[in-house]
Formats: structure tokens, sequence, C-alpha cells
């Protein structure tokens, strides 16, 4: 293969390791799968020597940069899943607004909406094969370098989320400017909601034709809203970008698992298992047995245990293990953590619990 052809989306490896797209799928594979959020970040000494000096929205445009930081934790250890390095504002950037990544404040908006007039400021229509081109190609070369391993996942931030960084201005506890909107500007608020949402479409389209094998949805400001507000302003945007995205996908011959990972959002798990997502990503609070109980079997799970857990000594975090893995099952159930990797964590910890669901999974289904 020639270095042209190496980033082109055709071609890829063939995939030796397919145990994650079969329990997305409902099925049980030899062993419960398992992948971490922010598995790619600073926990490892190797992605902070590459991030050290660069800013970090350059890093993500680099499609360079993206994949090796999405390899370094596949080298380290043997996850079934990998997620592409990059960001959920990188749509408000395609979208004409300036993010910049501060040191000891995270994500910042330059200009955040402020009022409903804001809106005429970003743009009408997003080219999203230009504005995010970078993303694609990032998935591309990630997934001709990844060599067939394990498959790779796109992702995106939803709607509310989205909607949430652009006017706070950043990461807040109460999201009161935000939540202003929904309760002062309704309209507006669906306006922009519906705006971000055709971007979406477009953008997990587009990375699947890229090469992603899996999409995720953050939606990890779910909880500040309270169910009322959320079936208002949150569910009908990510049922009909999981809606839209599979018919497109359809007429293309397409067809990947979506996931849904509404944080904190433990009253729509009913709601979630009905909102065409074949995965149902769910957080630390909500009990296993519980969770399979309320959706039913309509859907596989994915998570969810605390990311502190991780502090805990390697015996304990196995144990921790072995209870979640009893609660799920080992069908239709993939490993995570109910959250993201903490930058404080002892990659070797991360390895005992990769290490602990593959070996209590597999003794579980030869149990049976």
């Amino acid at each position: 293969m020639s270095d042209n052809n190496f980033i082109l989306p055709k071609d890829f490896p063939e995939l030796k390791n397919d145990t994650f797209l079969r329990a997305a799928r409902g099925e049980e594979p030899e062993h419960v799968p398992v992948w971490c959020m922010r598995q790619a970040g600073r926990y490892l000494p190797e992605f902070r020597e590459i991030r050290a000096g660069k800013d970090f929205f350059d890093t993500c445009r680099s499609p360079e940069n993206c994949c090796e930081l999405t390899l370094q934790p596949l080298r380290r250890f043997p996850f079934d899943a990998s997620i592409i390095f990059s960001d959920i504002l990188v749509i408000p950037q395609a979208m004409g607004m300036e993010v910049q990544m501060l040191t000891g404040k995270g994500p910042t908006f330059t200009d955040p909406l402020k009022e409903p007039e804001d809106l005429q400021r970003l743009r009408a229509k997003v080219d999203v094969s230009k504005e995010l081109d970078y993303v694609f190609k990032a998935i591309t070369l990630t997934r001709h370098k990844i060599e067939g391993k394990v498959p790779l996942i796109g992702f995106t931030g939803a709607p509310w989320t989205l909607m949430s960084y652009m006017i706070e201005g950043g990461g807040s506890t109460t999201h009161s400017k935000a939540k202003r909107w929904l309760y002062r500007h309704p309209d507006s608020s669906h306006m922009l909601l519906k705006m971000l949402a055709d971007v979406i479409v477009e953008y997990l389209v587009g990375q699947v034709a890229a090469g992603a094998q899996a999409l995720q949805v953050f939606e990890s400001h779910a909880g500040i809203l309270g169910p009322v507000e959320f079936r208002e302003f949150s569910l009908p945007y990510l049922r009909d970008i999981a809606r839209r995205v599979k018919d497109r996908l359809k007429e293309k011959g397409q067809d990947v698992p979506m996931i849904v990972f509404a944080k904190d959002a433990h009253y729509a798990l009913e709601e979630l298992s009905e909102s065409h997502y074949e995965v149902v990503s769910l957080d630390w609070t909500i009990d296993p047995r519980s969770a399979r109980d309320r959706t039913g079997g309509k859907v596989s799970l994915q998570g969810n245990m605390d990311p502190c857990a991780l502090y805990a000594p390697k015996e304990q975090i196995s144990d921790t293990v072995r209870k979640m893995l009893e609660g799920f099952g080992t069908r239709g159930y993939i490993a995570n953590l109910g959250h993201g990797l903490y930058p404080d964590m002892d990659p070797e910890n991360i390895g005992a619990f990769v290490d602990a669901v593959h070996q209590h999974s597999k003794l579980l289904i030869k149990q049976k």
C-alpha cells in the first residue's frame, strides 16, 4: 500500500477482535469486552510527552498526533476497543465559535452565546467535510495503523451538552446560564439544539465513512436537567440523531452500533433503551441488576464502575469487577467505567481492571 493509499478510507486490515461489536449487538463473546472512556489521556506518561508544550486543539487537528495518542493505550493494555482521540467541542468550532483549552481552567469560549440573537453569529450551514476533515483523516489513519487489533469508536457530544458549553463559556457546576435559555427562550433553545443535531448527524456519518466501526454520543450534562427538561430538550434530539444517522448509513449499505451515554440520567433509562441506540452506557450511580430490569433486554449495556474504584488495591479492583460482572451478566455487556479515567490514576491499576474483566468473565461464562 502506497503512502497515498494509506490515508484513504478503504482496504482496511481485517478485524481480529470483534468481541466489542458482538457484545454491542447483544451477543455473548468468549469474554466480556472492556475499554475505558478517556483511555487515551494524561494518566499515561507517553501521552504527556506527546502533548507537552502543544496547544490542545492544535493536537486535535493533527491526524498523526491523534492517531498516536489513540494507539498508546493499546500498546499497554489488552483493551477490546479504542476510541479516536478528539474533543466534543470541535463542533462549536466548526460552527464558527472560538474555543481555547486553558491550563487549570479547561475549555474556554472567548465569546459565548448570551442572548438568542447571538445565534446569528453561528454558521447557518456547516461544511462538515471541510471544517472537520482533520477528524476524518485521524480516523482513517488510525483505522489503518490499528491493524485490525480492535474496533475503532468515533464519537460526538450531544446537542444539550454542546449548547451548555456554548452558553456557559466553559465548565459549570450549575449550568444556570444555559438552563436560563431553556426557561426564558425555549424556541431559541430548540433552534440551537436542532442546528447542533444537523451538524452532528453529518459528523457521525462522516466518521463512519472515514472508518469508525461504532459511534458514541456523549450527553455529559444530562444530569443537570430534571426529567421534564430532559424529555423536552435532550431526549428528542438523541433519538433524532440515532434515527437519522442509521437511515443515512442504511442508504450506503453501512451499519454500525451506536452507544448513548447520558450521564446521571438514571431517571430516563426506560426511554434511553427505546431511543434507537444498540447500547446504553451507564454511570456508577445505577445498580447493574436494576439497569437490566428497567431496560428489559432491549439494549446492550456498558459501564459502570466508579472511576475512583481504580484507586483501590488491585485485589479490591478485582473483587469490584467480579461483583459488577455478576450484576450485569455476560451477554450484551461491555465493561467500562461510569465516566472517564482521571489524570492521576496508576496505569498498573488500569491494567488490573482490564485483566480482571477478562479473567472473571471467562470464568462466569465457563460456569454456565
